[in-house]
């Protein structure tokens, strides 16, 4: 059964179809990848789907149980769907280890600040931190660091909010994590992607990087003008000749 699925979902902007009646489905355990053309619709369904902006049509189905006719982002967590952003998104006036300490302790940024760290909790944050190469900048502001340090510290905040426990994170989706990494950081979040995947979680990569998409995904799908175009084994789908065209007329 799939963990997270849409039936005929949409999303139109001033009369474009972004998302045309979309059906397709995410599996536990295995690496999805969505691709298209520039224009396609891919990230207008990751931002459907975790509660960014409405859907206008269709449904989202949760484990194959709960139904909605939208996801809203207060309830995303709720659903254990977690995400990483294209425009990087964290506490810039905040310190690299803060930014992790803040997800594994009191939900309210301002309560998490004074709360006491617990032993457990400085373990957790060094674990994540060290998975991604970043404990050594630990006590540097956020926004001090470089692209490609805050694209990975953004994933160790994924990781310990797994780590956490609150809420039970099945779902990850990753837009674009690899842009702007240099090759020693594409290992990295390789490793944690899989990582990820072998612990049973579905793993959502939106990604323009076609050997990347050839090396990760168990599955994919290609999206074009907002409706599927194909879906399959990565070998077989990207020899196809309507996928290759409809990279070639973007």
């Amino acid at each position: 059964m799939p963990i997270l699925s849409t039936n005929k979902l949409s999303k139109n902007f001033d009369g474009v179809h972004a998302v045309n009646k979309l059906s397709i489905s995410f599996e536990a355990g295995k690496i999805t990848g969505i691709i298209g053309p520039n224009g396609s619709g891919k990230s207008t369904l990751i931002n459907t789907l975790t509660g960014m902006i409405p859907a206008d049509g269709g449904e989202i189905i949760i484990a194959g149980v709960e139904t909605l006719k939208r996801m809203n982002a207060h309830e995303v967590p709720l659903f254990g769907i977690t995400r990483t952003f294209q425009d990087v998104r964290l506490f810039e006036q905040m310190l690299v280890l803060d930014n992790i300490l803040v997800v594994l302790t009191e939900r309210s940024i301002w309560k998490s600040l004074f709360e006491k760290h617990s032993k457990l909790h400085l373990e957790k944050a060094e674990e994540v931190l060290k998975k991604v190469g970043l404990w050594e900048k630990r006590g540097e502001l956020a926004k001090n660091l470089s692209y490609g340090q805050r694209k990975l510290l953004e994933i160790a905040r994924i990781l310990a909010i797994i780590h956490s426990g609150v809420g039970d994170i099945n779902v990850i989706f990753f837009d674009e994590p690899f842009a702007g990494l240099f090759p020693e950081m594409v290992k990295t979040v390789v490793t944690v992607m899989r990582e990820l995947r072998d612990q049973g979680k579905a793993v959502i990569l939106v990604e323009h990087n076609m050997e990347l998409i050839r090396e990760l995904s168990d599955h994919i799908y290609v999206l074009d003008s907002g409706e599927l175009l194909a879906e399959g084994a990565p070998s077989v789908v990207l020899a196809r000749k309507d996928v290759i065209e409809a990279y070639l007329g973007e």
